[in-house]
């Protein structure tokens, strides 16, 4: 594989595409991409970042294949085969390679801390990157969300190549290929019901912890006994190798105690204490001190879409958060909460076979989550194209919650989101909207941001 150059990305606007597009062109290779929402017209600036980076930009069409000299196609699960580059990647015999390969020639190459779990693997990818960073020791990272403080560097955020030989990625379960990795150390975060059953992600995250040099798992998260002894502990319960104590939850952050070091971090909710304590025994076992872990967590920009803060108007928040799974959502939920106003939640389920394997989980997350006085608006699933057998709606998530008490609505048209939110909101009221993959939906944060700022 040392000899291949010019690799081209097959749906490139993904979190996971375009970090390993960015990073071999930050390796000094080539890289074109296509993706189906460039050619809709959607994602501009993520488009923007890519090429003025170096990534050429095609048309999912085969044409980029045709053009010119093309050492491999890499793509992953969600490509179909029928897809037209990679259908004259066939017919030119050009190889393909599995995005999980091309991320672990990464990992096998460095020094690399794999993120591992269900929830939270962006976050705390993200917190040990700028744990590293502030102790001087330059690594790189390939993850699925975009950091700020990187995007200020007019990169897309989710990929960046250090000088030293650390690596910070994410190991994702979704489609099992977190097994392919043999990284330098693992961190296991938690296990939540998410595109399997828990035993089958038990079952993984068991092989993915025997290919680790060594391990960290969270101590006293549910789920995850079994690996209690197979690796330090981090968390809040008695036992843990590094624990937090004295917390503290404050409407828009949290802070800590681990072995008399102060931490204040800049984002709410007993989850990201936990996120904070992942990273921290992380970013220390590759030579980060407590000191420095405290201090760069007391800046920590965040993760794009991760409860980021879009603004507010007329005493209204407007809050954005890639939540797409029961966890996440509840998670959400919670930190939502401590702002101390209503919750007017927007949720959109991404594609139909995640949401039919969700739903009792949607449904209970949301009739427990939401309080009295709350609401609750679902647009139609977000369907980014392909086979997908249409058989559950947003609808089977509205209806069950009204019938458990919650004010939750189906809304037919998301075009009419904005007006009807902003005409709901009353001073003190947080906005949050929730959803995966659409690349629109930050759009629709600002949007609703925008009409509350107009008024009624």
């Amino acid at each position: 594989m040392a000899s291949l150059e010019r690799f081209h990305y097959v749906g490139v606007a993904g979190s996971g595409m375009s970090a390993l597009a960015q990073f071999h062109v930050m390796g000094s290779g080539a890289a074109s991409g296509s993706d189906r929402s460039f050619d809709r017209g959607q994602a501009p600036e993520l488009r923007r970042r890519l090429e003025a980076l170096g990534v050429r930009i095609a048309p999912q069409d085969g044409s980029a294949l045709r053009g010119g000299r093309v050492d491999a196609v890499v793509c992953s699960t969600a490509i179909e085969d029928d897809n037209p580059d990679l259908a004259e990647a066939r017919r030119s015999q050009v190889p393909v390679i599995h995005r999980a390969d091309m991320l672990a020639r990464y990992v096998h190459e460095r020094r690399t801390v794999a993120v591992a779990g269900t929830s939270g693997k962006s976050t705390v990818a993200a917190m040990v990157f700028e744990i590293l960073s502030a102790a001087g020791r330059e690594p790189s990272i390939i993850t699925g969300g975009g950091l700020r403080v990187l995007e200020k560097r007019g990169v897309a955020g989710n990929a960046w190549q250090g000088k030293s030989d650390l690596l910070v990625v994410e190991a994702d379960e979704s489609d099992g290929t977190l097994v392919r990795y043999r990284p330098w150390l693992g961190v296991l975060l938690n296990v939540e019901r998410d595109h399997k059953e828990i035993p089958e992600l038990l079952r993984l995250f068991s092989e993915f912890r025997s290919r680790c040099s060594s391990f960290i798992v969270h101590a006293g998260s549910p789920g995850l006994e079994a690996f209690a002894s197979k690796g330090a502990g981090f968390g809040l319960c008695e036992g843990a190798e590094l624990r937090g104590e004295d917390v503290r939850l404050e409407p828009a952050s949290s802070s800590f105690t681990v072995r008399g070091v102060r931490f204040a971090l800049p984002a709410p909710g007993r989850h990201n204490v936990e996120n904070a304590l992942a990273a921290t025994l992380a970013a220390t076992r590759a030579g980060a001190s407590l000191e420095d872990a405290a201090r760069a967590l007391a800046s920590f920009e965040g993760v794009a879409r991760r409860f980021e803060s879009i603004g507010s108007a007329r005493g209204v928040q407007v809050i954005d958060d890639f939540a797409h799974n029961p966890a996440k959502v509840r998670a959400a939920l919670a930190a939502a909460r401590l702002r101390g106003g209503r919750v007017l939640a927007l949720f959109q389920p991404h594609g139909f076979a995640p949401t039919r394997f969700n739903l009792q989980g949607f449904i209970d997350a949301f009739a427990e989550g939401l309080g009295e006085g709350d609401v609750l608006w679902l647009p139609e699933i977000y369907y980014a194209g392909g086979t997908a057998q249409k058989t559950v709606s947003s609808r089977d998530i509205a209806v069950p919650v009204r019938e458990r008490g919650r004010d939750a609505r189906f809304v037919e048209s998301r075009d009419a989101l904005a007006a009807l939110v902003a005409a709901e909101a009353k001073p003190g009221d947080v906005v949050l909207l929730m959803g995966a993959r659409d690349p629109t939906l930050g759009e629709l944060a600002r949007g609703i941001l925008r009409e509350i700022e107009k008024g009624i």
